[in-house]
């Protein structure tokens, strides 16, 4: 996700005291997490679920497990860097960044 400017508050470091830097090594937590979504993915993919209809579903749950996860001023601070790092083109694929 896109980095904060100063002054700003980080959510994740305020609801999790074990967050850790975002440049560091993945947790074998996470990955473990990152290939069973992939695998959910490419699942429903495979019965021709519409791509928007996977991600919305996706987005959805993730955003109801953040809501049980966060007060709704952490969601909303999660949801600004989600936002800035599609803005600044983190997530285009086969480009760089800025």
């Amino acid at each position: 996700m896109a980095a904060m400017s100063h002054g700003d508050s980080n959510a994740l470091e305020n609801q999790d005291p074990n967050h850790q830097d975002p440049g560091a090594e993945l947790p074998q937590d996470l990955s473990h997490a990152g290939s069973v979504v992939d695998k959910a993915i490419e699942y429903m993919l495979e019965q021709k679920l519409e791509p928007i209809i996977v991600a919305s579903a996706l987005l959805g749950g993730a955003l109801g497990l953040l809501q049980r996860s966060l007060d709704d001023r952490g969601v909303a601070q999660v949801l600004r860097h989600a936002l800035a790092s599609v803005e600044s083109g983190e997530f285009r694929i086969g480009q760089k960044p800025g």
